[in-house]
């Protein structure tokens, strides 16, 4: 509890609420999830915008507050606690108005007695994103979010405590960013399928025979995006587009039969719905995570932007049926969103595990979906009705796909 048992927080409650006259008009969203390369691009957006950008600052003030009060261990500590949790389980710094970084699992004590009029923003990666995501909306701020482990875990809890404080849920993540606006603007009582497009990754025409000599090296080669590694992963074995629907199942209160996903390379198209008449409406950009970014920022408002509108001219668009049975954990996530309870809590945590082991060279590409499915063979009907639950499932699926890694 590094808040507690002393004066820090009030001392920079007090330095933040000084500030607060002069930032009136600063959006207090936070973007839970962002890789380094996203963090890097909200805080370009955010400079050009003129938000304010008091991250750094901060925690140099905490920091050395801190090291003011504290005998020498106790500063080192604190710092290395910092440290972590930018550099590790918790936020990776990037630009914000009434922005407080560097806030992660190990200082998440801290993170409520200072949300009242703060924001945070960073990297989130998996379920570590789950916490700090509640905190934010107990705290009554509106929550962009591109960390889709946090609905997939707890979707229904999430939503439910959005819905309670009166705050709003904005998607980053591409997909769910388009499938938002589309569904803002025609409503969803007119929608009758959501399509989520997908580029397919850097082995889509590869064969089942070679998919499973295929490297750490290789996967981290996505054709069109540039993302972190647990996320460029899940893209080649296509769990990346199982969790995202999973999320806009959650998101977007529809079911496994009104979610359809089509492999398109090019990722110009990010992705569309059907209303009930039967017309198909996409979104389309260039592949740059900017767009969403920018985009969720200034919700619900659409505004003039410096970035390039897209080019009709000279681009070629192609669109095919995913390979289920080569890539089964698209498949394996239908089931779970047909199941739900604490299935979809299971596909995550289970391919978190597998995806670590693989990154390690442990296993092999293919027991990826090894793992995952060992795991979801299990029995997983347990109701979910509190956020103690969720993780009482999740450590009980790590458990067993650790388990099933010992075997392998």
């Amino acid at each position: 509890d590094m808040f507690s048992g002393n004066n820090t927080v009030s001392k920079l409650n007090e330095w933040v609420t000084k500030r607060e006259d002069a930032e009136k008009q600063d959006r207090d969203d936070n973007a839970l999830g962002l890789t380094d390369e996203e963090a890097a691009q909200q805080k370009e957006i955010l400079d050009r915008e003129r938000y304010d950008d008091i991250s750094k600052k901060g925690v140099d003030y905490v920091m050395n507050k801190r090291a003011e009060e504290q005998k020498e261990k106790e500063e080192k500590q604190w710092k290395n606690s910092i440290l972590e949790a930018i550099h590790g389980v918790g936020a990776g710094v990037a630009a914000g108005a009434k922005t407080l970084s560097g806030l992660g699992g190990s200082l998440l004590d801290g993170i409520s007695k200072l949300f009242d009029k703060l924001g945070i923003t960073g990297l989130l990666a998996g379920a570590a994103g789950l916490l700090p995501s509640k905190v934010v909306l107990e705290n009554k701020i509106d929550l962009a979010l591109a960390n889709k482990e946090t609905i997939v875990m707890a979707g229904p809890l999430i939503k439910k405590l959005a819905k309670k404080n009166n705050v709003k849920l904005i998607p980053v993540d591409s997909e769910h960013s388009a499938i938002f606006n589309l569904v803002e603007n025609f409503g969803s009582k007119n929608i009758s399928k959501i399509v989520i497009t997908a580029s397919g990754g850097p082995f889509r025409e590869y064969s089942a025979e070679q998919l499973k000599n295929v490297t750490v090296e290789q996967a981290l080669k996505h054709p069109t995006w540039n993302m972190g590694t647990k996320i460029t992963i899940d893209s080649s074995t296509l769990a990346n587009k199982g969790l995202e629907v999973i999320e806009a199942a959650y998101l977007f209160d529809v079911t496994h039969e009104q979610i359809e996903v089509v492999v398109h390379p090019q990722s110009l198209i990010h992705s569309l719905v059907r209303t009930k008449d039967g017309m198909l409406y996409a979104q389309i950009s260039d592949p740059d995570m900017k767009h969403p970014i920018f985009g969720a920022l200034c919700w619900p408002n659409y505004k003039d932007t410096y970035l390039k509108p897209f080019d009709l001219f000279d681009h070629t668009m192609t669109f095919y049926k995913p390979r289920y049975d080569d890539f089964p954990m698209l498949n394996y996530a239908f089931d779970c969103v047909k199941e739900k309870k604490s299935y979809t809590i299971a596909y995550n945590a289970a391919n978190e595990i597998a995806v670590d082991a693989f990154i390690n060279k442990k296993i092999s590409f293919t027991q990826i979906f090894d793992v995952v499915k060992f795991v979801l063979d299990k029995d997983w009907s347990q109701e979910i009705l509190s956020f103690e639950q969720v993780f009482e499932q999740d450590k009980l699926a790590r458990k067993i796909a650790i388990d099933k890694l010992e075997q392998l």
